[in-house]
């Protein structure tokens, strides 16, 4: 009698341990996913705020330039490299997340700000370099929302994991609590008015 209550929990113990183990690795692998694509995302926003300083002097050249505006610009960058633009990828929260897409929505305003007034000065943009800019940042834009759109995908896929029977009970078990991903920011879901 002993030896077959023994040998059942055994086999419920092998049992458990199975899915147990599979579970905790694909939540791991799912986890160093989201990680990855985490660090795609802020290389890609690196690259935009090393471009900034080329743009400032290619700037700084024009004739009459508006000092405050390219002042903005070099403020804004500054503060949102030290305002902790960089997340922990281990602490992904939506709050974490809000922040850094406040501070990259700063910095892409004053970006805005800059080309607009840069316009006002038709020698400026017809240089070869400022064209050479300007092709580099929309092409830095256009990377930053394809690493953006991996990074939901890649957050998607662990959130599933981590959320769908009986995975859920392992996650728990685990540690592994959902991850938030980026959202659209507020008012985006409404067209820019357009007057003539």
């Amino acid at each position: 009698m002993k030896n077959r209550t023994l040998l059942v929990i055994i086999g419920l113990v092998l049992l458990l341990a199975g899915p147990a183990a599979c579970n905790y690795n694909g939540f791991v692998n799912k986890d160093e996913e989201v990680k990855k694509a985490w660090s795609f995302v802020q290389s890609a926003y690196q690259r935009r705020a090393d471009l900034i300083p080329q743009l400032v002097n290619t700037v700084k050249g024009a004739a009459n330039y508006e000092q405050q505006t390219l002042i903005g610009v070099i403020e804004k960058r500054a503060s949102q490299l030290n305002q902790g633009a960089k997340i922990d990828p281990d602490k992904l929260t939506e709050e974490n997340i809000q922040k850094f897409q406040a501070a990259q929505a700063e910095i892409g305003s004053g970006i805005g700000r800059l080309l607009a007034v840069v316009e006002n000065y038709p020698t400026l943009t017809a240089t070869k370099g400022f064209q050479d800019l300007q092709v580099q940042l929309e092409e830095t834009e256009n990377r930053i929302k394809a690493e953006r759109d991996k990074f939901n995908e890649a957050v998607k896929q662990y959130n599933v994991a981590v959320r769908r029977f009986p995975g859920n009970i392992f996650a728990g078990i685990f540690g592994f609590g959902q991850k938030a991903a980026f959202q659209a920011e507020a008012g985006s879901d409404k067209a820019p008015e357009v007057q003539f």
